[in-house]
């Protein structure tokens, strides 16, 4: 049962660890608003747009979780105000060695929250 906006918001940030390390995809597809935006950077490259090339990227190999990779979601930190989140989330063992820093922004779209815009970048 979810308690509190905060705790609505986690759930979703949550549902978006578990579809990433389960390679589900309509998991993922259910935590993105459809108009939503993901910009960042992997390694050196700048990659802007929208989730897209995510959901491909994680529908289109094995899972972490069938490939025993070493991943893990931390959310270091929540911040909601009305109808808008700011989550920061430290991804760790991503495809076995990959790190990230990912700062998401949420909205609430009748009733339901849901991630708008996702920066990210790899970390050393």
């Amino acid at each position: 049962m979810v308690n509190t906006e905060q705790d609505a918001v986690r759930e979703v940030v949550q549902k978006y660890i578990d579809g990433t390390y389960q390679g589900d995809v309509s998991v993922l597809r259910e935590c993105f608003h459809s108009k939503a935006v993901m910009n960042g950077y992997m390694n050196d490259q700048l990659l802007l747009g929208d989730p897209e090339p995510f959901f491909q990227e994680i529908g289109n190999n094995p899972s972490m979780a069938e490939g025993g990779a070493p991943y893990k979601g931390e959310i270091s930190s929540i911040d909601v105000v009305g109808n808008v989140a700011s989550v920061t989330l430290k991804e760790t063992g991503f495809a076995g060695t990959v790190s990230f820093t990912d700062y998401f922004h949420l909205i609430k779209v009748d009733d339901a929250w849901k991630i708008f815009s996702k920066t990210f970048t790899t970390e050393a």
